[in-house]
């Protein structure tokens, strides 16, 4: 299928994502779905050390990220905890505006383990309890939105901690196709509002972001921010929001063959465009403390812009 597109339109324009661009997005639609994997082994690359990743490896990552926003790498680095593992993945995929967030490691990785004291105990992350659907840096300002994440394992838990994942793109069609006016409350800058964070000292740490759940950005590209957390989040009061809402979480509820389940082991890691993921409670012993560096870039990942 030809998927160029007219260039003496804007990036605006001529996005699929845009509802006036309804030729667009048919196109695309098609395109996107033609032979979409459907099983989380279709995602999976196995590769040597990431540090020396071969171009051919780099290649069937590439391929699969643009065709679903994401992939899986099995790599021979085993628990080795050094955190060039993960970024020389990243450095390949051309993206550096890692977001540094408060809690973050002086490398600017976080390191996702169980925390029992200090700051960081109070965070979902740092614990060992499930963590409902969303997409990474929702509550981030709109300037310092997240576009690509890469988690790599260094070990992982006794028991537990899956993550389901899907691709932001795939859910955008799921609810245009059965009511593109849902689609419009999503995109209204109302939407959504993350209420502020307070310190201990009960000052603002993080002020309120309001915003929409989809948005095109400058390359054409789909953004997505959303979270399925009751608390802490606050949506738009009218019918076709809290429709689209309710619709929204029952897909991520459903059965559908479009989500992929699995668990990363040592060594393994995941890396993807702006995609909606959870966490399932787990368990750790002596053997098995689970320990996961994220990393969040600001950037969406070289050479898987839709517009080409």
């Amino acid at each position: 299928m030809n998927m160029n597109f007219s260039l003496s339109r804007s990036n605006l324009e001529r996005s699929p994502f845009n509802l006036s661009n309804r030729e667009g997005y048919l196109a695309w639609r098609d395109h996107k779905l033609d032979s979409y994997p459907t099983r989380l082994e279709e995602l999976v690359v196995e590769i040597g050390d990431p540090r020396e990743l071969k171009e051919s490896q780099f290649q069937a990552l590439q391929q699969r990220c643009r065709k679903a926003n994401m992939a899986i790498y099995i790599g021979t680095t085993g628990q080795d905890p050094d955190p060039e593992i993960p970024l020389s993945i990243s450095r390949r995929f051309g993206v550096c505006g890692l977001n540094h967030n408060w809690l973050a490691d002086e490398t600017g990785l976080t390191s996702l383990r169980v925390v029992n004291d200090g700051t960081r105990q109070h965070y979902i992350p740092y614990t060992n309890r499930a963590i409902k659907w969303h997409t990474d840096g929702y509550y981030n300002a709109p300037e310092r939105q997240i576009h690509s994440l890469l988690l790599h394992c260094v070990q992982s838990a006794a028991s537990g901690g899956e993550n389901a994942l899907m691709d932001h793109e795939i859910v955008y069609i799921l609810l245009r196709d059965e009511n593109p006016e849902w689609i419009q409350a999503l995109m209204r800058p109302e939407a959504m509002t993350i209420p502020p964070r307070m310190d201990g000292q009960g000052e603002v740490a993080r002020k309120t972001e309001t915003g929409p759940v989809f948005s095109i950005t400058p390359t054409g590209d789909l953004h997505m921010r959303y979270s399925m957390r009751a608390r802490n989040v606050v949506w738009a009061d009218d019918p076709l929001t809290l429709q689209a809402r309710a619709r929204l979480q029952q897909l991520l509820e459903s059965p559908l063959p479009y989500i992929y389940r699995g668990r990363l082991e040592p060594g393994m890691g995941l890396i993807g465009n702006n995609l909606l993921h959870d966490r399932s409670a787990f368990d750790d012993d002596d053997q098995h403390e689970r320990h996961l560096y994220r990393a969040r870039y600001f950037e969406r990942l070289a050479g898987t812009n839709v517009l080409i």
